[in-house]
């Protein structure tokens, strides 16, 4: 089972906070920065990375071409390690397997589970891998199949989210697997991530935290309206694609909530076309993929046909700025951000306070045995 959290809290040194998981990832603090879609680009990703911590460019929304010269632009930022956040039922997800390879990344993570045969295509190829779940279960099925690590995510995360807190699910998927666990739901600043070791965790993954960067390209105003969200100020909805997903409350997700199916529906499908287009998926690809979900049993005909809404009503926001047709997604840590520091300075901020925090722990006199 996972004893990470020994290691962490034996002493108050920087040392301390050098767990499995950053020689796994190779870097220097295990932090990680996630891959979220229309806001992990180059810049953001190269900057974590160069900061210590690992960034994740997301390719979910980006076409071949677009994925191939964001990893060239990263890799003429950096020399530092970084990775990719892949969906595991795209159509060429086979390709991005082996652009990964060819390029060298580092890490793959996935925001679906990826099947058996995906994992050991990047193993071979020296990838690590990486996903994310939600459930003890998940997590034990995963490393069933190899995978080098997990992110365990706590309801209190941003976007697509479990139903269990993050206090709960870290310690019980941490025991559970002995591979390296990271958590991800309400991470922040350097006691979050002592938390964190003292559930069992080897490190946390933030995409919030990241998002209310200088380096991330969400403009201004839409981080503005983040920075003025309260911790009450969110709302999990399943308007959108019909999983639960972690969204600021707004007019337009009242309106998707109350809506006509029917209306909700035409809505998607007209995303789903605009989605394909922007990602390069031929029609023939977008029927495929519909039918392989649907064979899953995972989503029915209707959820599959929102699949689309969420990244695009994303996108209304995280690129063009948008507040009154987009979606705001957020880990319910928003309402305790309050400024926009650099990437470097958030790691520093993280390392500087976990250290001092492990140092107290340490300096509590020890409670004498009866």
């Amino acid at each position: 089972m996972s004893t990470d959290s020994e290691a962490g809290m034996s002493t108050g040194s920087t040392a301390s906070l050098r767990t499995p998981i950053c020689d796994l990832l190779g870097t220097r603090y295990p932090i990680v920065q996630t891959g979220m879609g229309w806001v992990a680009g180059a810049r953001l990703t190269a900057a974590t990375s160069t900061a210590g911590g690992l960034g994740i460019l997301a390719s979910a929304t980006m076409t071949y071409e677009q994925l191939s010269a964001a990893i060239s632009q990263v890799k003429g930022r950096t020399d530092a390690p970084f990775g990719v956040n892949i969906r595991s039922d795209q159509p060429n997800v086979g390709d991005i397997a082996d652009l990964l390879i060819q390029n060298q990344v580092r890490v793959a993570s996935f925001a679906q589970a990826p099947n058996e045969a995906l994992i050991k295509r990047l193993r071979d190829g020296g990838v690590v891998t990486m996903p994310t779940v939600a459930a003890r279960r998940h997590a034990q099925k995963v490393a069933g199949w190899g995978v080098d690590a997990v992110i365990a995510q706590g309801q209190e995360g941003g976007g697509h989210t479990g139903a269990v807190p993050t206090s709960l699910l870290l310690p019980d998927v941490a025991a559970s697997v002995d591979i390296p666990v990271l958590g991800a739901g309400g991470f922040k600043d350097g006691r979050g991530l002592v938390a964190a070791l003292a559930w069992g965790a080897s490190g946390i993954a933030m995409g919030t935290r990241f998002l209310l960067t200088r380096e991330s390209t969400v403009p201004d105003e839409v981080k503005a309206r983040y920075l003025a969200a309260a911790v009450t100020d969110t709302v999990v909805t399943r308007a959108l694609d019909g999983a639960p997903m972690r969204v600021i409350r707004t007019a337009l997700v009242d309106q998707l909530e109350a809506g006509p199916r029917a209306i909700t529906l035409v809505r998607a499908l007209l995303n789903a076309l605009r989605l394909r287009k922007l990602t390069d998926t031929s029609l023939a690809d977008l029927v495929r993929e519909g039918l392989a979900m649907h064979r899953s049993g995972d989503l029915s005909w209707g959820q599959i046909a929102m699949a689309a809404n969420a990244p695009m009503l994303t996108r209304a926001t995280m690129v063009q700025g948008s507040l009154k047709t987009g979606i705001l997604p957020t880990g319910q840590v928003v309402g305790l951000i309050e400024q926009l520091p650099s990437v470097q300075e958030v790691i520093e901020e993280i390392v500087s306070e976990a250290t001092a925090t492990l140092a107290r722990l340490a300096s509590i006199p020890s409670v004498p045995s009866p």
